[in-house]
């Protein structure tokens, strides 16, 4: 094996010295990469969602998650109003010395003297810990040979694709003004795209399962990231840079991330239950693996809990009766477990999705929308209420507003792996066709069908099956 010092002893050795015209040198390149650095440090301080323009200041939103984690974050709070004031004026160096203080305060922020996530709820932080506070539900193994797998797996991914396309469009906004500008939504707000940032985690997730099967690890998923996905947003990106850095799971979804209990890792536990159907226990193991790549605790366990309920729809019909299962997969001393039984007995106690909601969206105020929390009590109710109806599902989903594109996504998965394609209208059937676009490597224009045939595929080749 040639040594590193080997390689670079050639390199130098057989350097040819070259005097290059002014107009041949490359420090414009510098330039080049610093107009790109500060377009992205813009971005944290003031951007809007790509797919609906509902505007969004992540780093905020950044520190109020910290606090939301029992963390004091008064000194990075007293920054915001200079930080948003040189992003204003355009004040690079003011607001890159600004940004990497909030980030520094964050890192060292101290938990608040007790506080309810320190004191009354206990940290899910690996798998096994997880695993010991639940009991699993136990189904009988799924046929993956069969035809009706393929069909299942393919109706649930058009199902998703389907629910992300009409959540882009109104992702990032409240109840009452989703009600206000499109009244009641039973149809595409405008003319669906398939393009979404959140399947292309999954995609990832799905690369490395075909090659490693039930044996994938986190770090196999996170190379795959660094393969795959060019750039991420919130805990993502971070999560991104922390891989390219070396930083590897569960380090790489904890260092440095005040994202970390963001919906990010919930918006693609869809995947983790297609790869375990049947199979609630794997699914969840999946999903951990997966979670912790750029997500940590009640982040993670939002991924287990869309994880299960994937799982459990290739035999279950009733969606109440899932998510009632599936929350009692999740450990009841942890907060997110809070999160989804409080919205189950409010459900109980309402007379409608809406009302029940109304509770959630107040008592959630201090959340951000994007964070793991409002967006299960939304999951929750919609599947409580829907009366396992495809589109009264969407309708729901959809008019409670927050992170629409991720949670009418996974939620809707349900009804295509559990239902079939025969459940959904050809009115939002029609529009999607087949084609899949994405910004993923060697993804940028696929099918649907050729994402779902991998992922049977990829199933069929864990269980030792010859494809």
């Amino acid at each position: 094996m040639k040594r590193a010092y080997e390689y670079n002893h050639e390199l130098i050795s057989n350097a040819v010295p070259v005097v290059l015209k002014e107009e041949e040198q490359t420090w414009e390149n510098a330039f080049d990469v610093d107009e790109g650095n500060w377009n992205a440090l813009k971005l944290l301080w003031g951007s809007h969602v790509p797919g609906s323009y509902a505007p969004e200041i992540v780093l905020l939103s950044g520190i109020q998650s910290m606090y939301n984690m029992g963390y004091d974050v008064t000194e990075a709070e007293k920054l915001i109003p200079q930080a948003l004031e040189a992003r204003e004026k355009e004040d690079k160096a003011t607001l890159y010395r600004l940004t990497s203080r909030v980030f520094r305060l964050l890192n060292e922020a101290k938990p608040i003297d007790g506080h309810p996530y320190w004191k009354k709820y206990r940290i899910y932080d690996n798998f096994d810990k997880y695993a010991s506070a639940v009991k699993f539900y136990y189904y009988q193994p799924h046929d993956v040979r069969s035809d009706e797998f393929d069909k299942k797996i393919f109706a649930g991914w058009v199902a998703q694709i389907i629910g992300a396309a009409v959540g882009t469009a109104i992702e990032g906004y409240d109840s009452a003004h989703i009600k206000e500008a499109f009244g009641e939504i039973h149809d595409y707000v405008r003319k669906p795209s398939t393009y979404n940032d959140d399947i292309t985690y999954e995609v990832a997730f799905l690369e490395a399962f075909s090659k490693k099967g039930y044996q994938v690890s986190s770090a196999d998923i996170a190379e795959e990231w660094a393969a795959l996905i060019p750039s991420g947003w919130s805990a993502e990106d971070i999560a991104l840079k922390n891989i390219m850095l070396g930083i590897y799971p569960p380090e790489s979804g904890y260092r440095s991330n005040p994202f970390r209990e963001w919906i990010g890792a919930q918006m693609r536990g869809a995947i983790c239950g297609m790869c375990a159907p049947a199979d609630p226990c794997r699914a969840a193991e999946l999903a951990f693996r997966d979670g912790v790549v750029s997500h940590h605790n009640n982040g993670v366990l939002g991924e287990i809990f869309n994880a299960v309920m994937c799982s459990m729809a290739f035999c279950e019909k009733s969606m109440k009766e899932i998510v009632r299962k599936a929350i009692d997969m999740i450990p009841n001393d942890s907060e997110y477990y809070e999160v989804v039984h409080s919205a189950w007995e409010l459900c109980e106690q309402s007379k409608d999705y809406m009302s029940a909601w109304k509770v959630c969206e107040k008592k959630y105020m201090e959340y951000n929308w994007i964070h793991a929390y409002p967006n299960a009590a939304a999951e929750v109710i919609a599947l409580y209420f829907c009366n396992d109806d495809f589109e009264t599902c969407l309708n729901m989903i959809s008019m409670v507003g927050q992170d629409v594109d991720c949670n009418a996504a996974q939620i809707l998965t349900l009804f295509g792996i559990s239902k079939g394609l025969d459940c959904i209208d050809k009115k939002w059937l029609d529009p999607i066709q087949d084609d899949l676009y994405s910004y993923i490597r060697g993804y940028e224009k696929t099918k649907i069908s050729t994402i779902a045939r991998k992922t049977a595929d990829s199933v069929r080749k864990a269980h030792g099956i010859e494809i």
